[in-house]
């Protein structure tokens, strides 16, 4: 076929994978390749459509055909490379490009093609060993940085050893040293060079660099390498110049930046000699900025705050007035700015004695709601008494009073925005949350929940005023949780609208200990589907991140390289998105079947995750500081108040969940390590320095330290487990075929789907000795096995008749649900009559049988405890408990009784749903696993 009778032919196929058209492109590819079965390009283009329609063994096919051509067409490895990416086989990129540029070792555009490949793997020893032998071939300037760009991030690689890192940044620096292109051509480069020096400590090299006019005039335009400058300055400890720099830079070119008013606060508490005269010398000229800029500009005030803190600290200042007058003078000048009680907390570190005086300032200001700087005034005060507030003053009746008088002043203020867009957030906002944060504070002095109820409804109501006000939102999210309304959570949850990275830093927010709320087991998907949709953000990360890095490298933006791979390595090795996955395992199991896909699938994935805790390198990038906080200083914050069951899950909490999961999956399946390596599809996970011990060692490992991130149930669970999987891995292990049996198996399951047999498997030695041994003798179940159930039933009991909120039962039942589970996922194996005959294992058998029928037992007496609870809950009677709780809300103008009742309604509904939800389908669980 012609070279342009093919091409016209190609298009409408490339037209068709463009548009998304998958299988109207396949339909092309096959017409194609009965002309020319041969076609590399057809092929390649159909493996993409193959991929992209989920089509992954078929596509292995086609990829390993064209793999094995070694071809050199552009258009050809143009469409592997989008091939491979999809299956993740990223060192077969590098193989195939490796292959062309051997091939045409001329061919520059292959070359960088290549480079690329081994960056998208994170090989940086590789990249810096191409990129230097591309510079010796084309003599192209930038080769010699991306080679030494690849030294620098080889050398901060996690698994390189400490021994090479010095190494790695002296070849970097030797190799900038040879260049004849001076890095001060970019500022890009110039930075890369710093950056070296800084690693290495060659202070003098760097300052003598800085101080050239191309260094002084990049310092002047850039601000990460002035950055550089100032930790270079540090060292050298040029105190002075540093000073003599940030004081012209404020003045003679009016920069506010506060690393400049920052610059000489350090250098005033650095420099020899007598401090107390650089401390005035510095103090008078904040105060000469402070003037000039009055209103304009709080640097100036805020540094001299800054200063006499310091200065407090290192006792050189010794007038106790200062700081609080720079307090007062500050809120004078401010207060009517809403970052104002921000700004200040940091600085309320007064004596007694002055600290009376700063609340009797504030006590003495007037409280006044008419114009916008007046009620911004007001709440200000109002945070700042708040934090101010001794232990010994905040009772239930305190807390309530001032609660009162803060919703007060709120439908006061909330007159300022009544013209307002729906979009813009009212002017008023913060005297709500204060209402709801004071009445958070009284239910937990009085464990009366009925506060709660009280807040739910202003807050709600506050938020018909201000759509936007994510603050209103956060906390409506946390008081329903608490009381178990968790539809009310979810609605307001996703009100949030979260985009991209918000899904790693906010998802906690309702996917902590999600599974306590899941309605799964009766086939509603809610929490199930939020936890797939949270962990989309981290699969655009794996395909989208590297493609940065190398736009990055192509750019030559050195600087950004660093930032990108930091934070593609923070979502790759998120502790978010692995809680994330572990609350889905967990939800999934209550809705699928048990069997080996699931089990399987589940149990490869949990393994790299519990990998990567040799060494831990997990990042927890969860955002707490979102929160607002409005408790007084000596007390616990809010978001420590309304964190469900008191803790959140953390390093501790997955690690012992992994453990659970992954043994229990690991003696339900047929798969061990030599069988996974052969049927993975695409790389592994770049693997970590491994201590070298065992899976199963790692796995039976106790942590006392972790142990304390689960809650007292969580732990009995915990035992529960340990002890059921403990007690049958002999016989797991003696029952479960060998892996050529596996292997075998799996072989012609492909080629009765493909017509083709696996490539570049060979089947391991059969090994039948189990099938000649005697069974492990059978043993009683340990006790906490045959006692753990009626142990659970006893604690719901409890919980019940303590009258424990919602959260509280869920937990329990949950738990017991999730036991009988795991149980059935252990003795799946054993499930068939054949088995237990030809193994002997009758007895086994029988122990087992008996543990699981006391777990359905007790679960359907659960389910049915629940049930009435649920009817509790959502009766007339708890309605009218709920309306009884907000009657002093009921004479507001702008809530009134009929929005109370409407509340009422929508919040009893809630909890009962969520309960009468679980009741019902702790019935299936207990049908589906008898």
């Amino acid at each position: 076929m012609l070279p342009a009778q093919l091409d016209r032919q190609l298009r409408p196929i490339y037209d068709a994978i463009d548009s998304g058209s998958n299988k109207t492109a396949i339909l092309a590819c096959n017409k194609l390749l009965k002309k020319t079965p041969n076609n590399n390009l057809v092929k390649a283009l159909k493996a993409l459509a193959l991929v992209r329609t989920q089509k992954v063994e078929e596509s292995l096919v086609l990829c390993d055909e064209v793999l094995a051509s070694k071809t050199t067409d552009d258009a050809t490895l143009s469409a592997m490379m989008h091939v491979l990416r999809g299956l993740g086989r990223h060192n077969d990129m590098i193989t195939m490009f490796e292959e062309a540029y051997k091939k045409q070792p001329h061919h520059e555009e292959l070359g960088v093609q290549t480079f690329f490949a081994i960056v998208r793997t994170g090989n940086w020893k590789a990249a810096q060993q191409l990129a230097m032998k591309m510079h010796k071939q084309f003599q192209e300037d930038r080769y010699i940085y991306w080679s030494v760009i690849s030294a620098v991030l080889q050398a901060r690689d996690p698994s390189t050893p400490a021994s090479m890192r010095p190494v790695l940044f002296k070849l970097s620096h030797r190799l900038l040293s040879s260049t004849v292109a001076p890095s001060h051509l970019s500022a890009d480069r110039f930075y890369l060079h710093l950056s070296i020096l800084k690693e290495l400590e060659l202070w003098d090299d760097a300052h003598q660099l800085l101080a050239t006019a191309p260094g002084e005039a990049i310092c002047e335009i850039s601000l990460i390498v002035d950055e550089i400058r100032r930790e270079v300055w540090k060292q050298k400890g040029l105190w002075e110049e540093e000073r003599q720099i940030a004081q012209r830079r404020i003045t003679e070119k009016g920069d506010r930046n506060w690393l400049e008013f920052l610059a000489i606060l350090d250098a005033t508490f650095s420099a020899e000699g007598n401090t107390a005269e650089y401390v005035e010398a510095t103090r008078k000229f904040f105060t000469e900025i402070a003037e000039h800029d009055g209103r304009k500009d709080r640097s100036g005030p805020l540094a001299l705050l800054e200063l006499e803190k310091r200065a407090k600290e290192r006792s050189i200042s010794k007038d106790k007035k200062v700081l609080e007058n720079y307090l007062k003078s500050y809120f004078d000048q401010f207060g009517d700015k809403a970052c104002c009680f921000e700004d200040l907390k940091p600085y309320i570190v007064l004596e007694d004695e002055s600290f009376a005086e700063w609340t009797s300032y504030l006590r003495e200001i007037s409280i006044a709601t008419e114009t916008p700087k007046d009620l911004q005034r007001t709440i200000n005060v109002l945070k700042l008494l708040r934090h101010n507030l001794p232990e010994a003053q905040v009772t239930e009746e305190s807390e309530v009073a001032r609660a009162d008088k803060c919703l007060e002043l709120y439908l006061e203020g909330l007159k300022l925005g009544k013209d307002l867009p729906k979009t813009d957030l009212q002017p008023a906002d913060d005297l709500v949350i204060l209402y709801a944060h004071t009445l958070v504070n009284a239910w937990k002095i009085s464990n009366d929940e009925l506060h709660l109820y009280k807040a739910a409804v202003a807050l709600e109501v506050a938020l018909t005023h201000s759509q936007q006000a994510y603050q209103i939102q956060l906390t409506l999210i946390r008081i329903y949780h608490l009381l178990g309304a968790a539809s009310s959570a979810l609605e307001h949850y996703r009100g949030l609208n979260l985009k991209q990275i918000q899904h790693d830093t906010l998802s906690h927010l309702t996917l902590s200990r999600a599974s306590t709320f899941s309605l799964v087991a009766t086939g509603d998907l809610t929490y199930s589907t939020e936890c797939g949709e949270s962990s989309q953000v981290y699969v655009a990360n794996s395909s989208e991140t590297s493609e940065y890095v190398i736009r990055a490298f192509g750019a030559e933006k050195y600087s950004q390289i660093p930032e990108f791979i930091e934070f593609e390595d923070r979502l790759e090795n998120s502790l978010q998105r692995d809680l994330a996955k572990m609350e889905h395992v967990r939800m999934r199991v209550f809705h699928e079947p048990v069997n080996t896909d699931l089990t399987d699938m589940e149990l490869i994935e949990l393994k790299f995750i519990f990998a990567r805790f040799y060494p831990s390198v997990h990042h927890d990038n969860r955002d707490y500081d979102i929160f607002a906080n409005y408790q007084p200083r000596y007390g616990p914050s809010f978001n420590e108040q309304t964190t469900l069951f008191g803790q959140e899950p953390g390093l501790g909490w997955l690690h012992t969940f992994l453990k659970i999961y992954v043994r229990a999956f690991q003696q339900a399946s047929d798969l061990d390590d030599t069988v996974e390596e052969k049927l993975l599809v695409g790389d592994r996970p770049k693997q970590t320095n491994d201590p070298g011990r065992p899976l199963k060692e790692r796995l039976v490992q106790r942590n006392e330290s972790e142990e304390q991130n689960l809650t007292s149930h969580e732990r009995q669970f915990f035992e529960f487990t340990s002890a059921i999987a403990e007690w049958l891995e002999p016989f797991h292990d003696h029952i479960r075929p060998s892996p050529a049996t596996v292997l075998a198996d799996a072989m012609k399951q492909n080629e009765l789907k493909t017509g083709k047999p696996l490539r570049g498997i060979e089947l391991p030695v059969k090994d039948d000795s189990n099938e000649q041994k005697e069974p492990p003798q059978v043993t009683p179940p340990p006790e906490i096995v045959t006692t753990f159930f009626d142990d659970m039933q006893a604690r719901l009991t409890a919980a019940l008749e303590n009258d424990s909120l919602p959260p509280e039962l869920l937990h329990i039942v949950f738990l017991t649900q999730e036991a009988l589970i795991l149980l059935n996922v252990e003795t799946t194996r054993f499930k068939p009559s054949s088995v237990v005959k030809v193994h002997k294992l009758s007895a086994l058998a029988q122990s087992f049988k008996e543990v699981k029928a006391r777990g359905v037992v007790v679960i359907q007496k659960m389910s049915a405890d629940i049930a009435e609870r649920a009817q509790e809950v959502g009766d007339n009677e708890s309605k009218q408990e709920f309306i009884d709780a907000c009657e002093s809300l009921k004479d507001i103008p702008q809530i009134g009784s009929k929005v109370i009742t409407s509340e009422a309604a929508r919040f009893v509904e809630s909890r009962k749903k969520v309960l009468e939800g679980i009741a019902k389908g702790m019935l299936k669980i207990a049908t589906t696993h008898a």
